[in-house]
């Protein structure tokens, strides 16, 4: 083998390392840890991600990338297996276990992700959507031993309720949390996360379809000292949160992004409201809400909206026009396709160009 390959089977592993960060495309790397078996072992040991898609084969070979800081498997996992991880690349960083599948998620039970943040200290970003097997109790020791963690989604884990929001207003690193279908959440919740230490951090909250959260809950948030992106989208099945709450969270400064879909009972007062107070909003959602031209009348002179969506809204072209002509720094106005056919044939020509259908 060291004939054929010539010259090329004098190089060390730190050159062939610095020839691997040449090659972007995976079928590259994989072509490079072909050649022999120190390539196959370079590539091993600079690898910084892996996905797997059987994990019945992690044992086997994982070994192989020790380094990783990335690891990703949308299948069910065991507790056993997360505590082989952390034994066998304790540099990992990213964990991404969003379930994907259709199998039920069996295998989590409570040690599994507790033994792989204590076994990987710099572990920043977890992802656990769909995980219905997460419990409090498991988010809990994960927030408390996680002791960098910045991002964490819970989407769709079922069982997950105030108590870990307790935890997690206590932690003064993160600033990603989502909690989308988490319908064990309540108003309470919402305020731990207000009065802890997390309300200093936090940047984005994802509240969207937790059906437990009301106006009192909603209130809590005028707390959140650096907010930027906020969806309350289905919260409260669309009726608990009415202008009060709406216009609570005006008082949030930082806001940059905002959903309010389906709130039918916000009026045009919170959005008005917005309007003034929230001056660094750049996207705004008020799809499926019942407002008049009033709320799109309000943000003609906002000086940073980029994007505002108003699917399934009453829409008029006057109002539209009215919008889009004084909101220079607006790029896209989103509707159905529905209301942009009635009102198209009537649009001034600046407007059709930034209304845009989704």
């Amino acid at each position: 083998m060291a004939k054929k390959l010539g010259k090329v089977s004098l190089l060390c592993d730190e050159e062939l390392a610095l020839i691997l960060t040449k090659l972007l495309d995976p079928s590259d790397r994989k072509s490079f840890s072909q050649v022999c078996k120190q390539w196959l072992r370079v590539e091993g040991l600079n690898r910084s991600s892996i996905r797997f898609l059987r994990p019945d084969f992690l044992r086997q070979a994982l070994p192989r990338f020790p380094n990783i800081v990335t690891f990703e498997t949308p299948n069910s996992i065991s507790d056993t297996d997360l505590e082989f991880i952390s034994q066998t690349c304790p540099k990992i960083e990213v964990l991404n276990l969003n379930l994907v599948t259709t199998s039920l998620d069996l295998g989590l039970k409570c040690l599994g992700l507790p033994a792989l943040a204590n076994g990987c200290p710099k572990l920043s970003k977890v992802i656990l959507t769909g995980r219905s097997s997460i419990t409090d109790q498991i988010s809990v020791s994960l927030i408390n031993l996680a002791k960098n963690l910045t991002y964490l989604d819970l989407g769709c884990c079922l069982e997950v309720s105030d108590k870990s929001l307790e935890a997690i207003g206590f932690c003064s690193s993160i600033r990603f949390l989502s909690l989308e279908w988490c319908c064990k959440i309540t108003d309470k919740g919402l305020e731990f996360l207000a009065n802890g230490s997390c309300s200093k951090t936090l940047k984005t909250l994802i509240l969207a379809w937790c059906d437990r959260i009301s106006d009192s809950g909603v209130s809590h948030l005028r707390r959140m000292h650096c907010l930027e992106h906020l969806s309350l989208a289905n919260c409260g099945r669309g009726r608990k949160i009415t202008d009060t709450g709406g216009v609570a969270i005006s008082a949030i400064s930082t806001l940059k992004k905002l959903s309010l879909v389906a709130l039918v009972r916000v009026t045009d007062r919170t959005v008005v409201t917005l309007a003034e107070k929230c001056i660094n909003l750049e996207v705004i959602d008020l799809s499926d809400c019942r407002l008049t031209g009033a709320s799109i009348r309000a943000f003609a002179r906002h000086k940073l909206l980029q994007s505002f969506v108003l699917r399934f809204c009453n829409v008029s072209e006057n109002d539209l026009d009215h919008l889009v002509s004084r909101c220079r720094s607006l790029k896209s106005v989103v509707l159905d396709s529905e209301t942009l056919n009635q009102i198209r044939p009537r649009l001034r020509k600046r407007a059709i160009k930034v209304v845009t259908v989704c």
